[in-house]
């Protein structure tokens, strides 16, 4: 009797990135890609119409973010195994996505067989990381949450504004920045404000 496929569901706002998917998954005897989305919207409307096995997820869409389509997806469907397949390798990158549900996570610089590997032991019921982002997971998990309002006032803080000038911009008084801007660098563990902007855009706080 012939093994089931497993049933896959591509995500990526890049045509030819699916394509290129495609073509390496269907030579595989085991799998089959039974939809594609470009988009985090069409993605959960996909998976609630075929249902995959599993689901290869970029986490960069015009539309929605791959984190916050997990979790949608997931909210919907518990069971769901989704794998990210991203260029993106921040620690917050790396955070998100695995605090949404994704239960496996692959750079598209990687190789095929690990790809492959990867997509069938999610599958089979396991969790993967590649040991390096596992580390970074680790020491992330580790650091104190910012608030939202701290990360209003980080991504000011990168663009180069001040404390007065974040405060008009978001209506507080300029003590009350002075405050936030204390507790984010006491909670991102640097000393000065170059030293935040330079910390929230490596680890991906902060997008450019």
């Amino acid at each position: 009797m012939a093994r089931n496929k497993i049933r896959l569901l591509l995500v990526d706002d890049h045509l030819v990135v699916r394509i290129g998917l495609r073509g390496l998954l269907e030579t595989q005897a085991d799998l089959e890609v039974v939809a594609e989305a470009a988009g985090g919207a069409a993605a959960v409307r996909e998976f609630e119409k075929h249902r995959p096995d599993v689901t290869l997820m970029d986490l960069r869409m015009p539309d929605r973010s791959g984190a916050d389509t997990i979790a949608a997806i997931r909210a919907k469907f518990p069971d769901a195994r989704i794998l990210v397949l991203t260029t993106f390798d921040t620690d917050e990158d790396i955070y998100r996505a695995l605090e949404a549900g994704a239960v496996g996570y692959l750079l598209k610089s990687t190789d095929s067989k690990p790809l492959l590997a990867t997509i069938r032991a999610v599958h089979g019921g396991t969790y993967r990381l590649p040991a390096d982002l596992a580390a970074r997971l680790a020491q992330r998990r580790a650091m104190p949450e910012l608030s939202v309002r701290e990360r209003e006032v980080l991504a000011l803080i990168v663009k180069g504004r001040s404390n007065k000038e974040i405060g008009h911009d978001l209506g507080v008084a300029e003590n009350t920045v002075k405050n936030h801007v204390k507790v984010i660098l006491d909670k991102l563990g640097v000393q000065d404000r170059t030293q935040a902007a330079t910390t929230a855009i490596q680890r991906g706080l902060v997008r450019l």
